[in-house]
Formats: C-alpha cells, structure tokens, sequence
C-alpha cells in the first residue's frame, strides 16, 4: 500500500542518513592524515597535517565529507515531512551524501591523484557490472506480475543486503580514511614520504597497497549497493539474477583480504588468517557436499510422488527471523572485528627510534602471549562471521531443496555464531587489559553471568509449576 511503501522510504532515509552522519561527523574530527603534535614550522599543535602539506586534497574531502554530513542531518530533521518523501526528495538527499562519501574517501584514503581516480572509478565498474549481469542473466526470465509471496522474499532480501551493505560501507571508510599502523608524523629520512603519509605505505608499499585497493573495492561495491538497493526498478531484477549477492560476496572476500593485510606487518601471520578463511570455507563447503549427496541419495531412494506443499506464513517469518538474526550478528562481529584488528588495542608505534618497527602493534612488542591471544580470537570471530553473512547470501536452491537445506543450514550457522561470540570475548578478555589476573575476572565475569540465567530458568520453572499445581487443585476444587 502507499502508507507501506512511504514507511519504507522513511526508514531507508533515516537509516542511511544516521550512519553517514556517524561516519562523516567522526571522519570530520579524526581528519585523514592525522594531526601535528608540536609548534613548529609554521604549523600548530592540534591542526590537521594534509592541510599543510597537500592542501588541495585536504580540502576536497573536507568539502565532500561536510556535503554528506550536513545533507544527512538535513535529511534526518525533516524525514518527517511526507510530501518531501512521496516526492523522494530525500531519497535524491541520500544520493548526494553517497557521491559525497565516494569523493571524500577517494581524497582522503591517499595521496596519489591516480589512485583516488581508480577508487573512483571503481563504483562506475560495479554499476556497469550489475547492468551487464542482469541482462545476461534474465534473457529468459519471465516476470510475474502481482505475485506477493516472490515481492515479499524480495523485500526481505533486500533489507539484509542493504543491512550488510550500510554498515561495511560504516568501517571500510572509517578504516580507508584512517588505515592500520596510523601516519607518519614528519618527513622520512630519505624524502620519499612525507608528513601525513600512512606508515604503512613507508615500511611495506606492497601490502599498503594490497590493503588499500581490498578496502576501497569493498566500500565502492558497499555503495553501489545502497545506489541500487534504493530504487525498486532496479534492485528487483538484481536481486533475481543474484547480481547483489554476488557483489556482496565480492565485497566480503576484499573485506577478508583488506583484514589479512591491515591487521599485521608479517607475511607468515597474513598466510595464517588467509589459511584460516580457507579452512572454515572449505569445512562450509564439505558439509554443503554432504548434504547434496545426501538428498541426492534420498531422491534416488524415495522419488517424490507430488510436489511439496509450501510451508505456513508463520515457518516463513520464523525462518525469516532467524536469517535476520544471524545476518545481523554477523554484520556486528565482523564489523567490531575488523576495526579492532586493524587497530589493536595498544596502539602501534609512531617511529622507529625506539629500537622498534614504526607501526607495529605495541602490545606486540611488550606482551606478545596476550597479543597473539587478542589477534587469533579476533580473527577467528572476523573470519566466521564472514563465512556466515556468505551463507545467508545465497538462494538457488529449488524450491522442494530449500525446506531441508534452511533447516540444516540454519543450525550449522548458529553454531558458528556461537563460535564468533566466544572468541570475541576471549579478545575482549585479552585486549582489555594487561594482567592475566584481570583476564581471569573477565573469564569469571562470563560464568557468573550465565549462572545467573540457570538460577533464573530454575526459580522461573519451579513458580510456573507452583501456579499451575494452585490452579489444578483449583479446578479440582469446583468440580468437586
């Protein structure tokens, strides 16, 4: 109905409008480059760096980055106004704050005129990549006019990718406008980088580099998401011929390559987060196997004598709830994860005349156990994650094989999820402090806390049979 559909656009604004104003109004205070620490040279404590040595670009995204916060503020105060929304005025609103955020990361994620260009560029590719998809892909596609159970399930796949696409777009610009191992603070020795210039592009230009395009192909393709998830002309047929689960699938292997090379300085650690994604992935992979040979097995055995009922609205909006659920904690352990791996807890070294490697995690150098603890944790919670959200992506199935594999996938997932939470918390209980002591409370902490649940089950369930023993001896008692 109209009343739907201007809920709909309502919230679509506020939601993109709230995080971009997050992102931009951080980004605008913590500006790329960093800031100068002492007076001298011209220059004061406090002040922006790339405003003193490469003004031009400082002010492309100082401009870009304002453009999209304060059209995000703008569009949250009067997101309100139905006619500004039935005529998606708003809508157009957001389109400029997402132009906006694409000119501000490509001025400020670097300091080379070709690489902000490439990074530019890259939106126009996933846009051009997503017409040709579609038009190869649904050749022979029929379209089925007022069929609501097919737009329903395209709604609900809709709001998870744009779920998922909203919030990489969060810490990708977040980790691209400010990356791993923080910026130099003067000149190198040599002239080859300058004040401003990220430490890693100093100390390794090739995993810089590697980390620079994995990221930014994850936040361009998180944009043209958002662009196309917005008008239903266009998300419809994309989300039919798969487009945006490809895309997004895309998107989460670079956000996988963007953590194994921002998150350590050390090829062998690199090789060990990539060796990690391989082994979930292809444990993922084995059981999809065994379930296809098992159904195959059963089809063979028991051939089916009539086509299989479609399940209750009520099991679909379960099923629904669920997928919802687990993409949602998927997106938020991903995303906590990939920001604490690319800036540990410690911070990194600012320069190497110390004796230590500039960039480098300090809790790296000064308590390596704990660190090596806080750092697999976390990537084992990053690296599930991601192999849940891609999971949930896919729908080709057929319709008779989607019933049991949801059920059987659904399971293998909440498990996984279960696995991301306890090694977030043991990165939390190792990164958080510095005594193995206060690590132990925390451990504590969590039993604690879960014996608070069974205590509570155990008085609610004996209370519940209380009341139901008082109230059959009533019963008895008036029949009596």
């Amino acid at each position: 109905s109209a009343r739907e559909a201007l809920d709909k656009a309502r919230s679509l604004v506020l939601l993109l409008a709230t995080l971009a104003a997050a992102i931009t109004y951080a980004a605008g205070l913590d500006p790329p480059g960093g800031l100068w620490q002492d007076n001298s040279n011209g220059h004061m404590a406090g002040d922006p760096i790339l405003l003193t040595t490469n003004l031009a670009r400082y002010r492309a995204f100082y401009y870009c980055n304002s453009v999209a916060f304060v059209a995000s503020l703008v569009a949250i105060v009067l997101v309100q106004k139905e006619k500004l929304v039935k005529h998606h005025a708003l809508e157009a609103a957001m389109i400029l704050v997402l132009f906006g955020l694409i000119g501000a990361y490509a001025a400020g994620s670097c300091r080379d005129v070709n690489k902000s260009i490439y990074a530019m560029a890259l939106a126009g590719a996933v846009l051009i990549y997503v017409v040709i998809h579609i038009v190869f892909f649904t050749l022979d596609h029929k379209d089925k006019k007022d069929d609501a159970r097919e737009d329903l399930l395209l709604e609900k796949r809709r709001k998870r990718l744009l779920l998922f696409a909203i919030l990489a777009a969060t810490i990708t610009y977040q980790a691209g406008l400010t990356p791993p191992g923080g910026f130099l603070l003067q000149d190198d020795k040599l002239g080859r980088h300058h004040a401003g210039d990220p430490v890693l592009l100093d100390n390794y230009p090739r995993r810089y580099n590697a980390f620079f395009y994995c990221n930014s192909i994850s936040f361009m393709l998180s944009i043209a998401l958002i662009i196309l998830l917005v008008n239903p002309n266009l998300y419809r047929p994309a989300i039919r011929s798969n487009a945006l689960s490809v895309c997004t699938a895309v998107g989460l292997l670079c956000l996988m390559g963007a953590y194994a090379t921002g998150s350590t300085q050390h090829l062998k650690t690199s090789i060990y987060i990539i060796v990690l994604a391989v082994v979930v992935l292809l444990v993922a992979a084995g059981l999809l196997l065994v379930f296809l040979l098992k159904r195959h097995g059963n089809s063979k055995k028991n051939p089916p004598s009539a086509p299989i009922k479609q399940k209750d609205q009520k099991g679909e909006r379960k099923k629904h709830a669920r997928r919802k659920y687990l993409m949602l904690l998927g997106i938020l352990v991903a995303s906590v994860a990939y920001q604490a791996g690319l800036k540990p807890p410690g911070g990194t070294w600012q320069s190497g005349d110390s004796g230590y490697e500039a960039g480098n995690p300090v809790m790296h150098d000064n308590r390596r156990p704990r660190y090596l603890v806080f750092f697999y944790s976390n990537s084992i919670s990053f690296v599930a994650s991601i192999v849940v959200i891609i999971m949930l992506l896919p729908q080709w199935l057929r319709k008779e094989q989607q019933g049991e594999w949801e059920k059987w996938s659904l399971r293998v997932m909440n498990w996984t999820i279960r696995l991301d939470l306890f090694a977030l918390l043991g990165a939390y209980a190792a990164g958080s402090n510095r005594g193995w002591k206060t690590s132990m409370y925390v451990v504590a902490l969590i039993i604690a806390v879960l014996g608070y649940f069974v205590i509570h089950m155990k008085i609610s369930t004996c209370l519940e049979r209380r009341r139901k023993k008082r109230d059959a001896e009533a019963a008895m008692g008036i029949i009596v």
